[in-house]
């Protein structure tokens, strides 16, 4: 008799990567199973971000991984940080949101944008936990339309005068540093902003029913005063914050299929389990069509973010095709996380079950660094040549 398929990887998609990937995602899955797992239902509930998991986070060197040795990061390429975030995601949204934030927004841009002083000051610290990063673009008024931006900075002598407020920060409340962009006499400029700074202060949103176990703020800039040593060098305009946000959308294509195989395996043993009319729930017929049906989700989406992954490797990644698999991706995973949810039955509202917490969490994921929407648009827009924003 033929050997079972593995239920979570139909195509055996992990034949395709590297001895160097497996490695990776083996060990991020032992510790997001013997780590994350245990504690992360208590987390969201409490509404906690397990800062406590950071120092091995770093440890394993999840922060800033694709970036260079030199700068006391792992160097490792595309696929393996994609991998990083989907075993991340596996456990919670909200820690490969953490991971994402301080990798591709905040670590990112002072090595693409910054001065060889600044990634020298801050890669090394960062990549050890001991300094951590919030990304300071989105304004209260402004969601997908990132040029209407109201927070300014100033020439003020030698120093740059920042005024303005952010909205939705993840890490705001941690932070040490925020890369904060604003709009300058010589078009949006990035500041790397220390948070203890006179005049910066965050205030975190409270009541959130997604991504509770994750730190999310407001920013508010009253006067405060930088030297020009904290400006981003190397960059002017939306494409420096904008290709920040390429990077993050790359890792969040991955992400969100950690979260849908977590629904998945957890909604198979129960249904293996739970008897209802004299027989298993899985020997339902309607059952099977709706776990084929996750199965076949999840696999498109491995193969879309696997070969994502080889073409950013290969120098060839365009935005577009980052639309495209974040799209996808993340309306798969939150369509399977309502679905099992709704198998699970009564039992699938509490966060004994992971379903809810990842059905909520991937409501965020949705909406944030370009909603579903905008991404449906961008493919639109190259497919026909005409801007529909």
């Amino acid at each position: 008799m033929a050997q079972r398929l593995d239920p979570l990887d139909l195509y055996d998609v992990r034949s395709l990567l590297t001895d160097e990937e497996r490695m990776v995602q083996d060990t991020v899955g032992r510790f997001v199973d013997e780590k994350v797992l245990p504690m992360i239902g208590d987390a969201f509930d409490q509404a906690r971000f397990p800062a406590e998991l950071v120092p091995e986070i770093a440890s394993l060197g999840l922060l800033g991984a694709t970036l260079p040795e030199e700068y006391g990061c792992a160097g490792m390429n595309a696929v393996s940080y994609g991998l990083i975030c989907q075993e991340l995601e596996r456990g919670d949204s909200g820690l490969r949101s953490f991971a994402s934030v301080q990798s591709s927004l905040c670590m990112y841009p002072i090595f693409a944008y910054g001065s060889e002083e600044q990634k020298r000051e801050y890669l090394p610290r960062m990549a050890a936990g001991e300094v951590i990063g919030c990304f300071g673009l989105t304004e209260p008024h402004g969601g997908s339309d990132p040029a209407n931006m109201k927070t300014v900075a100033r020439k003020d002598g030698g120093d740059w005068v920042i005024n303005g407020a952010k909205m939705w920060i993840t890490n705001g409340n941690l932070a040490h540093i925020a890369i904060v962009w604003a709009q300058t006499d010589d078009g949006i400029q990035g500041f790397v902003v220390p948070t203890d700074t006179k005049g910066f202060a965050a205030q975190e949103v409270h009541k959130k029913m997604s991504l509770r176990a994750s730190v999310t703020s407001a920013l508010f800039f009253d006067d405060v005063r930088v030297p020009d040593s904290a400006r981003l060098p190397n960059v002017k305009g939306l494409k420096g914050p904008l290709g920040c946000l390429n990077q993050a959308r790359y890792g969040i294509t991955w992400g969100p299929i950690g979260a849908a195989q977590a629904c998945l395996k957890e909604v198979l043993d129960y249904a293996e389990q739970r008897i209802l009319f004299g027989r298993p729930l899985a020997a339902n017929q309607a059952v099977q069509i709706r776990l084929a049906d996750m199965a076949r989700r999840i696999t498109t989406a491995q193969l879309l973010s696997l070969q994502l992954g080889r073409l950013k490797d290969a120098g060839k990644l365009q935005p577009t095709q980052v639309s495209l698999a974040k799209w996808n991706n993340v309306r798969m995973a939150l369509d399977i996380a309502r679905d099992c949810r709704d198998i699970l039955g009564g039992a699938g509202i509490t966060t004994e079950h992971s379903a809810i917490r990842h059905a909520l969490n991937l409501e965020s994921v949705i909406t944030y660094e370009g909603t579903e929407t905008v991404h449906q648009l961008v493919v639109g827009r190259e497919l026909t040549g005409i801007n529909a924003f």
